[in-house]
């Protein structure tokens, strides 16, 4: 993910909502939101090229989410995939603290992510820049590609109309979606300056990115009520036309 949006515990019908935006190449190939044939029990996109996923939950309740931390700089060619991180979460179910705790002894060998993980009841923040584990407590959140709530102009506007989101007793998907289409780019004084040249932050400052080559392939709503009852529901993008396919579940945790 480029874009995560969510709110924990800070509605009273929901205690746990994610709006999240994928951003990608185009030619990276990857499968659409499903059960995994090989792994029945987690519902996640597939990412063919790393094999792991970049969002997911699994029939246990238990959730993590991925972005990238920009910084060229500091790139590593021969890094481990980080889609890798979300997938063996879900699939092994460890321990979040103690599974944290792995990952920062490996943090050196990865370029640069931000993790979400744990379950719809218990949610941890880790990022291996800042090399530090939060346990969440209740609020809304936006997370882009440098920390948490690093106040990027995609990042204000969406927690900005998540929050507005949140004043109605029930959440429809579909006006979800339509917030995250946002294809306006920000102003040049408000954008980051993440190395990556003018020209590049300008395209990159969107909640839903366009480009010839590179940009939002799927936006992803998750909707977990008190009643442990989960509704997934993804939207894929047709990225020459913007036409979209979308799927939903529903199951209990």
């Amino acid at each position: 993910m480029c874009l995560i949006l969510f709110a924990y515990k800070s509605h009273p019908k929901y205690k746990l909502v994610i709006a999240a935006n994928r951003d990608e190449f185009y030619a990276r190939e990857t499968v659409a939101a499903k059960f995994w044939d090989d792994h029945p029990d987690m519902l996640a996109g597939r990412d063919l090229e790393g094999g792991g996923t970049w969002f997911g939950i699994n029939r246990s309740g238990k959730v993590s989410l991925l972005t990238n931390y920009r910084d060229l700089s500091n790139i590593k060619p021969n890094a481990p995939t980080r889609g890798k991180l979300v997938s063996d979460f879900l699939i092994a179910e460890p321990d979040v603290s103690l599974y944290l705790d792995i990952i920062d002894n490996l943090a050196e060998s990865y370029n640069g992510f931000n993790l979400i993980l744990g379950s719809v009841d218990d949610l941890w923040y880790y990022s291996n820049v800042e090399r530090k584990k939060y346990m969440l407590g209740s609020g809304v959140y936006g997370l882009s590609n440098r920390l948490l709530n690093s106040p990027w102009p995609k990042v204000v506007k969406g927690t900005k109309k998540l929050t507005a989101a949140l004043k109605k007793d029930t959440l429809e998907p579909e006006d979800l979606f339509e917030s995250l289409y946002d294809d306006l780019k920000a102003d040049d004084e408000a954008l980051p300056d993440t190395g990556v040249g003018i020209e590049m932050e300008r395209m990159l400052s969107p909640m839903f990115i366009k480009s010839p080559d590179y940009g939002t392939r799927c936006t992803t709503i998750l909707l977990v009520d008190y009643q442990n009852q989960v509704l997934f529901s993804e939207r894929t993008y047709n990225t020459s036309t913007f036409d979209y396919t979308t799927c939903i579940y529903t199951f209990e945790v």
